[in-house]
């Protein structure tokens, strides 16, 4: 077989090849590999081994508008396997899937409604919401696209056979969310062993929020949003089996001190790196061994990734003459 010459990205990705060629179809494996649970293995050569998930941020924002029908149907059709969210709630107490506190910046709100201001999600019943245009502002072609209740969105998940990472946006704002967010998950079938075992994380930036949901259904695996110091990460462990930091946190250290703690269901913490489009960033993070990146443009990495194992797939073994050369 002819071998093409590397790019800068692959050359990258080889290095991380040579610490993971299983994972990368560079070798073939001493033992079949266990089922996809979601659950990263515990052990920390095995962690090495891993090449990161790849989730789609509000779905695959860089073709279709964020955390929207489309933008989720997109990246279904771009292979994606996980996709993440964020929810809200409405003035009449409806759960529905958008990113800002407010309606501005992804809706027609303002001609709408131009009355309503500072238009905050909470200030508007979900009749009110479902009458705003949340596609135009992207491209025309997205014209009436709709703020997807979460229970849609839930089901059209389902129906792609897509998993979720769940982001409960600014609960401090909606009280009592948490209680009505597992009764929304439990009404749509997404705490039966299926989904719970490995098809669902939920996370926040909002500690004590994380909390109460891991009070109500310890069984879910959750996702702190942030960068605790090593020091704190034995408390976040009570109630998180993932650290979900901004990918400029990330270090060497910091990957060993996440996943030298355990989580709640007694295996190493999870780290799940955002928001991460370049893919000689994706690259570097991947060698540090994180477990996820989340990125707007989740085709983007994972081509990457694969275009690796292409490589990788040559007649002759790879060995270090493959190696980029040292900065």
């Amino acid at each position: 077989m002819r071998i093409r010459p590397a790019s800068p990205v692959t050359r990258a990705l080889l290095g991380l090849a040579v610490a993971a060629p299983v994972a990368l179809g560079l070798v073939a494996p001493a033992a079949e590999a266990a089922p996809d649970t979601g659950a990263a293995p515990d052990t920390a050569a095995t962690a090495r081994a891993r090449v990161p998930l790849t989730i789609g941020h509000r779905g695959v924002p860089v073709q279709a508008p964020e955390n929207t029908l489309a933008s989720i149907d997109r990246a279904a059709r771009l292979g994606v396997r996980w996709v993440e969210n964020d929810v809200q709630r409405t003035k009449d107490g409806k759960l529905v899937v958008i990113h800002d506190t407010t309606l501005t910046r992804t809706t027609d709100v303002k001609k709408r409604f131009p009355d309503r201001a500072p238009w905050k999600v909470g200030d508007f019943t979900l009749a009110e919401i479902r009458k705003l245009d949340a596609g135009s502002w992207f491209d025309r072609r997205f014209a009436g696209e709709r703020v997807p209740t979460l229970d849609s969105y839930l089901r059209r998940v389902d129906h792609n056979r897509q998993k979720l990472l769940l982001e409960v946006k600014a609960p401090e704002l909606y009280p009592g969310i948490e209680r009505q967010l597992v009764a929304e998950l439990r009404r749509t079938g997404w705490l039966d062993r299926r989904h719970v075992g490995g098809r669902l994380v939920v996370q926040s930036f909002n500690a004590a929020s994380l909390r109460t949901f891991h009070g109500l259904r310890p069984e879910v695996k959750t996702g702190f949003l942030g960068a605790p110091k090593p020091s704190e990460l034995r408390d976040y462990a009570k109630f998180a089996d993932q650290i979900n930091p901004d990918h400029t946190k990330v270090d060497a250290a910091w990957v060993r001190s996440v996943h030298g703690v355990k989580g709640p269901h007694g295996r190493r913490l999870e780290i799940s790196a955002w928001t991460v489009d370049d893919p000689a960033r994706a690259v570097a993070l991947a060698r540090l061994g994180v477990d996820a990146i989340i990125t707007n443009a989740p085709h983007v990495i994972a081509d990457a990734l694969e275009e690796a194992g292409e490589e990788g797939a040559a007649d002759r073994p790879l060995t270090l003459a493959d190696l980029p050369d040292a900065a």
